[in-house]
């Protein structure tokens, strides 16, 4: 199986796989527009591809209009487009590749013509059994159109759908079946339904505004539209949504299997988002502050790397009593293909995305944080630019504890081979990214992150809530 390990221009830069967003207005107002707002807020989990799949409730079955494209939601969808898709239920996506390829074949949602009619389905996470359901499906006569595990989901429950008499009991028999990481957001002819992997790897939460109900990966996207939370969906539960109100089924819900994504608090979600009830920005204090507990040094000013390292530094300098301040501008406008992951010139792509503010640092010992080291070359980088600004010491802190396995489960952390902490202690690692000092999360700190919830940390310990694929499911299908 061929590896799709891309990481951002060459960088050290980790990424979600997904977004989803699922909307279903009872008055009939068209959905286009508002799924578009929604997708916005959802940007950060994905900018290769975005789509927009909605349909008439009140009009013939088996009519879905769609629009999908490769880059961001402002370079996808115009006006024009949006204009266009008419229909009152709907769902969207956002997306980055960490299994299939990133061609606009793999762009979501997913739009299913069957016996039954029709299925728009939006996936975030990653299967570990796919490659085996995928084979099932084949020998049975199948014919993929994409390389993504999410057509399989879609398959399974089309397949289940003849069987049964609703398309939410047909999603309840798919997830006997998948294992891994999903949120799914699914609309059918006069549904919209949502399903969350027994785990609850991946966020999903449901919200409401006048009479439409949504479902979407976080709340900062309910935020956005003016849309009121209402709850999280469940791990293991399914929730249905017609033109009678909500429907749960906590068919698979087992509090003792839940295994949240700790990177979900720590880098991955807006930190205006509420994750099952803990505050994303309320976890990065609280990382920061356990660093300043934890492993203090004296120095004149804390930095955070943009965007993720802010508010752990926030954290630390209200903790140690360390000024808090500004070291870099961040270029937010740097397009996302002008390096290509592979080409040379790393040192370009970073410097290009940030620069040091130079009267902030020049003289000073600096603790500089950041979420996470992946493979150590930017760290190694942006520790050289506050240096060549004139800082007398740079200091890392790391608001999580070293990576030392890959996942499986919807996010692009590479072999351990790849990984900078793999085989080597927190001396050598500060001596290869020149720091004058390193110093990592403690790993009894990310349940306390958490509020106690039952979270992953596979990708520290090794210890994977679901049984790891014996093949490697992080590239694409293709040979």
């Amino acid at each position: 199986m061929e590896k799709s390990l891309t990481l951002d221009w060459g960088t050290d830069e980790l990424h979600e796989e997904c977004g989803v967003f699922g909307m279903y207005d009872l008055d009939g107002n068209d959905v286009a527009s508002t799924i578009y707002y929604g997708l916005f807020a959802l940007q950060h989990r994905g900018q290769e591809s975005c789509g927009i799949a909605v349909s008439d409730t009140y009009g013939p079955k088996g009519v879905v209009n769609a629009c999908k494209g490769m880059g961001l939601c402002n370079e996808v969808f115009t006006s024009e487009k949006l204009e266009k898709l008419k229909g009152n239920i709907g769902v969207g996506h956002v997306r980055y590749s960490t299994a299939g390829s990133s061609t606009i074949e793999n762009t979501q949602p997913l739009v299913l013509n069957y016996v039954k009619g029709t299925l728009a389905l939006a996936h975030n996470g990653n299967l570990v059994n796919a490659p085996e359901l995928r084979r099932e499906l084949a020998y049975d006569g199948a014919i993929f159109q994409t390389t993504i595990d999410s057509e399989v989901i879609a398959y399974h429950i089309a397949r289940e759908r003849c069987k049964v008499g609703t398309a939410e009991e047909a999603v309840a028999n798919a997830m006997k079946k998948i294992k891994g990481a999903y949120s799914l957001v699914i609309s059918s002819p006069r549904k919209l339904i949502g399903a969350r992997d027994p785990q609850g790897f991946k966020p999903l939460c449901i919200g409401k505004r006048d009479n439409a109900y949504i479902l979407t990966s976080e709340t900062c996207a309910l935020d956005t539209i003016g849309a009121t939370f209402v709850r999280d969906v469940l791990p293991g539960e399914i929730v249905t949504i017609n033109k009678d109100g909500i429907k749960s089924n906590l068919m698979m819900h087992d509090p003792k299997k839940e295994a949240r994504c700790i990177f979900e608090y720590i880098y991955f979600a807006r930190p205006d988002s509420v994750f099952d009830g803990v505050g994303v920005y309320h976890s990065r204090i609280y990382a920061g502050r356990c660093l300043a507990k934890d492993s203090p040094v004296d120095a004149d000013i804390v930095v955070g790397v943009p965007e993720s390292g802010n508010a752990a530094a926030l954290g630390y300098s209200m903790e140690s009593g360390i000024p808090y301040a500004m070291a870099f501008v961040k270029n937010s406008y740097v397009g996302r293909t002008f390096i290509k992951p592979g080409q040379s010139s790393r040192e370009s792509a970073v410097r290009i995305k940030l620069n040091v503010l130079k009267e902030a640092v020049e003289g000073k010992r600096v603790v500089m944080i950041d979420d996470s080291i992946v493979r150590g070359t930017t760290s190694n980088l942006i520790v050289d630019m506050l240096r060549e600004a004139g800082a007398k010491e740079v200091h890392m802190r790391i608001s999580a504890p070293p990576f030392l396995y890959p996942c499986y489960f919807g996010t692009d952390i590479p072999s351990s081979e790849q990984l900078i902490a793999h085989k080597r202690t927190v001396d050598e690692i500060c001596k290869v990214i020149g720091a004058d000092s390193l110093a990592y999360l403690k790993m009894e700190r990310l349940s306390e992150m958490a509020n106690g919830l039952p979270i992953c940390t596979a990708c520290f310990s090794g210890e994977y809530p679901v049984d790891p694929p014996e093949e490697d499911i992080r590239g694409s299908y293709e040979k």
